[in-house]
């Protein structure tokens, strides 16, 4: 199984951040998942998604359910 401390991941930006830095960032957990973590807190837990939920949940976010 894939180590899923932040430490040991490769953190990647989103390329939607905001100038003042503040944005969420993505890693890939090779064969399962993605771990998605708040920039300003880096040494927190990260959520984790398997392939599945993390396909699903990017498709909402296109769709515009989050939109206020």
């Amino acid at each position: 199984m894939t180590d899923i401390w932040p430490s040991t991941m490769t953190w990647h930006k989103s390329r939607r951040s905001a100038a003042s830095g503040n944005c969420v960032e993505v890693a890939r957990l090779p064969g399962w998942g993605i771990a998605v973590r708040d920039s300003k807190d880096r040494g927190g837990v990260p959520l984790v998604f398997g392939t599945r939920a993390w396909a699903a949940f990017v498709a909402e976010v296109k769709g515009g359910r989050f939109d206020r």
